[in-house]
């Protein structure tokens, strides 16, 4: 299927903890390639957001996964000009068999959040959502640099709690 995206990105993401555990990737390509990250993807043609998290999850760990809610979002702009915009979920694993999408992801698993939070190697996603100490209390936004590999020219996360 041929993908029209132009210059307004909408994606999304998955947010799963299971038994005090992290569902986390491990892409193989592009700005996340080999940091550890959240389930995520393009939302496609004909699809609803709530629609596109469940398929990306599915698709990338083998996971079923239901929404419990929204996190939050993220938008930035890409060199001045491609707006990227992501919905974060909050969800709940209910079967499936973990397993990496062979094509995308290098690695899959369920991890701690201190084990996540301590390695260098998760994303700046994982550390926002994960590492917050603040008692989630309300709508918040966050200016944050993601690191030069992406082209931002503006990134923020709109913490939903």
């Amino acid at each position: 299927m041929s993908r029209k995206r132009e210059k307004v990105w909408l994606s999304v993401a998955g947010i799963i903890e299971h038994n005090n555990q992290w569902l986390v990737v491990k892409k193989k390509y592009g700005g996340l390639k080999g940091k550890w990250s959240f389930p995520a993807g393009f939302v496609d043609e004909g699809e609803t957001i709530d629609e596109a998290v469940k398929r990306e999850v599915l698709e990338e760990t083998g996971i079923l996964a239901e929404i419990k809610g929204i996190a939050g979002i993220r938008s930035g702009v890409i060199s001045d000009e491609i707006s990227d915009n992501m919905v974060i979920f909050e969800m709940d694993a209910i079967g499936g068999e973990l397993k990496a999408q062979e094509s995308e992801i290098s690695e899959v698993g369920f991890f701690s959040k201190t084990k996540l939070l301590n390695d260098p190697s998760s994303s700046l996603m994982i550390h926002f959502f994960l590492g917050q100490t603040n008692a989630k209390n309300g709508f918040s936004t966050h200016d944050l640099n993601p690191g030069t590999q992406f082209g931002y020219t503006s990134y923020k996360i709109f913490n939903m709690h």
